[in-house]
């Protein structure tokens, strides 16, 4: 099991880490805004993630962290 961990207060939601994701596992949320009015990436079929960490590399804020359970 693959634990994908979005700090949302860091995400400014600039999709790079979507565009990485080779199982299309994240976007950017349409409802939930952080504290500096962006909309963070959340994901949205987590257990197809096959912990590549793709989205945590490209991520320019290191918002993403994944773990393996």
């Amino acid at each position: 099991m693959v634990r994908i961990t979005i700090n949302e207060e860091l995400c400014k939601g600039c999709s790079l880490c979507a565009r990485a994701c080779p199982k299309q596992i994240l976007e950017i949320s349409r409802d939930k805004l952080n504290a500096k009015g962006y909309h963070p990436a959340e994901p949205v079929n987590p257990e197809a993630c096959i912990a590549c960490a793709s989205c945590a590399r490209t991520c320019p804020d290191v918002a993403i962290r994944i773990e393996r359970e």
